[in-house]
């Protein structure tokens, strides 16, 4: 939302209160807190404090590292939920401290401070390490304040405030050559200075500036985050209008925000999702190829055999076999029947499948919507299941289904009885869902069941409501940690229910690039796992833009084929070519690759979790903060933290990548080369840059494994590239149980051999 027009001039229409002067600083009975009354003009003399709005800001110490800092207009405004689940596995204490010196007010929450000038018409506050290392940030002159919006004559107008909108604004600093990355899901630049961006879930496909998962938290490149603790829509100017600020206003009387610091990146996101949450631990399965019916094709059971047998016959596993929406009555969607007509046995049809070892999983299609032509609607309309109107209908829209309502998730018997229809899937062989859409909720002429809740804040919110409620239906149904989704909204807090996929992508180069980006981005918001249409979702790819779109989706954390009017299958794409470079040998190769660095993936999975962090796609500069090009690649990311894949995006193979500081030793040729610096090379279809960095120890599943679930520790291969004493790598089993470590001596030999069995093979590939 902008507030200026130029740096001298007010916008029209609004008008903006900002806080002039820290007039008294109130320690809180805690100890951990101060709260700053601030007028919106210089106080000079004691009438200057009549007729004057003020705006008080309460900075609070979290944990270690962490400050909140609440921005309040009106105190007596109604907090309305819902609210974001803060801290699911419990709060970590840490100490604070409050002194007063001539440098100003400091309030200390261990590595991090905020520093209140010790002048009160100086308005200045300074977020800094506790010693004194870094300047993160700060709120200077006219950096917080709040809006009305129109511009009001006289005070007397705002007796009535509903012909007026409030809005609550901070502005942080940026300094020079400072980034700014994350925010969800986004697919236009990484770095998001200069852009404007509205957090608001929406189904907008891959090529717009709207998102599909809208993440109110931030990066910097500064080693500082800072997360925005509310689910309602907010309003970004990243440098696009004051050019040395990050702007953040919402619709309200106060505004919450946690200023994140650490000594990397890394710690950042650690202490990030220990505020949000952390991704649970998915299958080793599912890390395997999904193959999907793709979306309005036409298919049965005989169809979906006939694509599994074909990919058998090839040589390709295919781990889980996905229905998509058609595998349910058309004008029906969403009631969990299988369409008689096409699946008259669908228990019978799954058993058939997984007994077959064509695949060992099933996923369906699912999404919170019910299309009035289902008789369960008529049910779930008289149960009150879905949301209504505010004079008592019953919420309908003719978009996407005829007369569709929306389930709503406030409603705990409409939740029980969701969860109903998820347990008949999974007594019908179900073993993993897709839960699709949820992002264009409405936010106007809407009651909620829960009578305390904002529309407003309903639209991001959904999408974690939804989510957890069939991640957990499937944890009770399977085990903790064998749950699995594939979602595609999502707001804070839903990378505890993995996985997100990047939604609906077109058929070319720059649309893979555009998805690339846009997990980049998710995975800097505390995203463990990510996957994206390969392919890509409309249209009709060409044999080229398959191929390296598989080779880009088979090194990203989870892999699926899916399109929307036209098959995925490879043999659909090149007319079924015999040849080495077809889709089909292409398809293999990769899957095949993906299988063997199972014992490398599934420890790295462990790891990302631990740290809440992406296992891919892993932007550079988690792994490379101190080299200042990482902070703006967006070509290329880390597979773990030892792995760099470039993606080509060219016809001709040419590719244009870059290896930060090390050796780099490529994992097809083992040739070494040196970085820091750009590189160009040209590929076939059977490789891309793929890059082992240096002192890793790369444990391998055997030649010729095309499984995703086996045993991790026999017959493996154990690669060093220019292994030191220390390198190290953790073995898993494929239930993800910790089995010890491989480590590196001062004699260059492998310690831990013996956690090993069968035939394992030890080689030096680059030292």
């Amino acid at each position: 939302m902008r507030l200026r027009n130029g740096m001298w001039l007010p916008i029209e229409g609004k008008r903006v209160e900002y806080a002039e002067d820290v007039y008294t600083i109130t320690e809180q009975p805690s100890g951990r807190a101060l709260s700053l009354l601030c007028p919106t003009k210089h106080v000079r003399s004691r009438g200057d404090t009549l007729n004057l709005p003020t705006v008080t800001i309460d900075i609070e110490a979290v944990f270690d590292g962490v400050l909140s800092v609440e921005v309040t207009h009106w105190s007596g405004a109604v907090s309305r939920g819902p609210h974001f689940e803060l801290f699911p596995e419990g709060k970590p204490q840490g100490d604070a401290s409050i002194s007063v010196s001539d440098k100003g007010t400091t309030l200390t929450s261990g590595s991090v401070s905020a520093t209140i000038h010790p002048d009160q018409h100086n308005f200045d506050i300074r977020f800094h390490a506790t010693d004194g290392s870094k300047q993160l940030t700060s709120l200077l002159n006219r950096s917080v304040g709040f809006v009305y919006s129109p511009f009001p004559s006289s005070p007397v107008q705002l007796d009535d405030m509903r012909q007026f909108k409030t809005y609550i604004f901070t502005q942080t600093t940026l300094s020079v050559g400072e980034t700014v990355h994350g925010l969800g899901e986004r697919f236009g630049a990484f770095n998001k200075v200069g852009q404007s961006v509205i957090l608001r879930n929406n189904d907008g496909g891959t090529s717009s500036e709207q998102a599909y998962k809208n993440v109110p938290f931030w990066l910097s490149s500064r080693n500082y985050g800072l997360y925005i603790d509310t689910p309602d829509e907010i309003e970004l100017e990243v440098g696009s209008e004051r050019l040395c600020r990050v702007q953040t206003s919402v619709k309200g009387q106060r505004l919450k925000w946690y200023l994140i610091y650490g000594t990397s990146p890394k710690e950042v996101l650690y202490k990030y999702t220990t505020l949000t949450g952390r991704a649970g631990r998915v299958p080793s399965w599912s890390f395997g190829l999904w193959l999907s019916t793709s979306f309005t094709t036409s298919y049965d059971e005989k169809t979906v055999n006939s694509f599994l047998e074909g990919m058998a016959a090839r040589d390709i596993s295919v781990e889980v076999f996905h229905y998509d929406c058609f595998w349910l009555k058309a004008f029906h969607w969403c009631d969990f029947l299988f369409d008689p007509d096409f699946f008259p046995d669908p228990k019978g049809m799954i058993a058939r499948l997984t007994s077959s070892g064509l695949t060992k999983k099933v996923c369906v299609w699912t999404n919170p919507y019910l299309g009035q032509a289902s008789p369960v609607f008529t049910m779930a309309a008289e149960k009150g299941y879905l949301l209504k109107r505010q004079n008592g209908d019953i919420w309908q829209t003719d978009l996407w289904q005829a007369g569709m309502g929306l389930v709503d998730f406030t409603n705990p018997e409409a939740t029980r009885w969701f969860v109903s229809c998820m347990e008949s899937l999974f007594d019908a062989g179900v073993s993993a869902i897709k839960t699709d859409f949820g992002e264009r909720i409405p936010v106007d002429d809407v009651a909620w069941f829960d009578k305390t809740v904002d529309p407003s804040r309903m639209r991001n919110y959904y999408s974690f409501i939804y989510n957890k409620t069939v991640y957990e239906a499937l944890q009770k149904r399977y085990g903790k940690s064998e749950a699995v989704l594939f979602a595609r909204a999502s707001t804070a807090g839903c990378q505890r229910f993995p996985l997100q996929w990047g939604g609906d992508c077109e058929s070319t180069a720059e649309a893979m690039a555009e998805s690339l980006r846009g997990g980049l981005s998710l995975g800097l918001c505390g995203f463990s796992f990510w996957s994206v249409d390969i392919g890509g979702f409309e249209g009709y790819p060409s044999p080229w833009i398959y191929k390296r779109w598989v080779a880009f989706g088979l090194l990203t954390s989870h892999s699926r084929l899916h399109g929307s009017n036209s098959y995925r299958v490879p043999w659909t794409i090149d007319n079924d070519d015999q040849g080495d470079h077809s889709c089909t040998k292409t398809l293999a190769r990769w899957t095949a690759l993906k299988a063997r660095l199972m014992p490398y993936l599934y420890a790295q999975a462990a790891e990302a979790i631990a740290g809440g962090l992406p296992l891919s796609v892993r932007a550079m500069c988690l792994e490379f903060p101190e080299d200042p090009t990482s902070w703006y690649l967006d070509r290329q990311f880390m597979l773990g933290s030892r792995l760099l894949v470039a993606p080509v995006f060219e016809e001709s193979g040419e590719v244009e990548f870059y290896l930060p500081r090390g050796n780099w030793t490529n994992f097809f040729t083992g040739e070494v080369r040196v970085g820091p610096g750009w590189r160009k090379e040209t590929h076939n279809f059977d490789t891309l840059p793929l890059y082992v960095r240096e002192n890793t120890v790369l444990v391998m599943g055997k030649e010729g494994e095309r499984r995703t679930v086996y045993d991790y520790l026999e017959d493996v291969e154990v690669r060093l590239y220019h292994t030191t004493a220390g390198a190290k790598a953790e073995l898993v089993d494929s239930e993800g149980n910790e089995r010890g470590t491989l480590q590196i001596d001062e004699d260059n030999l492998v310690i831990g051999k013996e956690l090993l069995c069968g035939n394992p093979k030890i080689q030096v590939i680059s030292g």
